[in-house]
């Protein structure tokens, strides 16, 4: 894993073999990053999403293993309980042109990522949703 900070913008390349979240997870630590936009694409051949089933109050996973091209990777990093909190999603592309994606909870790069995390200064907290059980904006 490599980045690059420009001003209130990260760019940030993972090579073969490196997981997505803990990465991210990594450099919005590093940075302090408690308010910021992220946004991505690359190649993976490993990848676990979930669906969250609101009624249930719980999320369910799929697990996704062969040569994948991840089409989309967006989300963003707030705060909860003064650490760093990443909330992503991704689509994944199958050679056969079939998608899969949903709330990210890891991937492994086949081959590179190229990922852009847009940072404010400042924070935005989260909280539990007494209704959902979900872990939404406080502002």
């Amino acid at each position: 894993m490599i980045y690059k900070k420009s001003g209130d913008l990260i760019a940030l390349r993972l090579n073969r073999g490196e997981e997505i979240v803990s990465s991210i997870q990594n450099v919005c630590e590093k940075e302090h990053v408690y308010f910021g936009s992220i946004s991505g694409i690359g190649a993976v051949d490993h990848a676990v999403v979930g669906l969250y089933r609101v009624s249930e109050r719980k999320y369910y996973q799929n697990k996704f293993d062969g040569e994948m091209e991840m089409t989309s990777l967006l989300g963003n990093s707030t705060e909860k309980d003064g650490k760093v909190y990443l909330h992503l999603h991704a689509n994944f592309a199958r050679a056969d042109g079939q998608v899969v994606g949903g709330h990210l909870n890891e991937a492994v790069i086949s081959g590179t990522a190229e990922i852009f995390i847009s940072t404010q200064k400042g924070s935005i907290g989260r909280q539990t949703d007494p209704a959902t059980g979900l872990n939404v904006f406080k502002f």
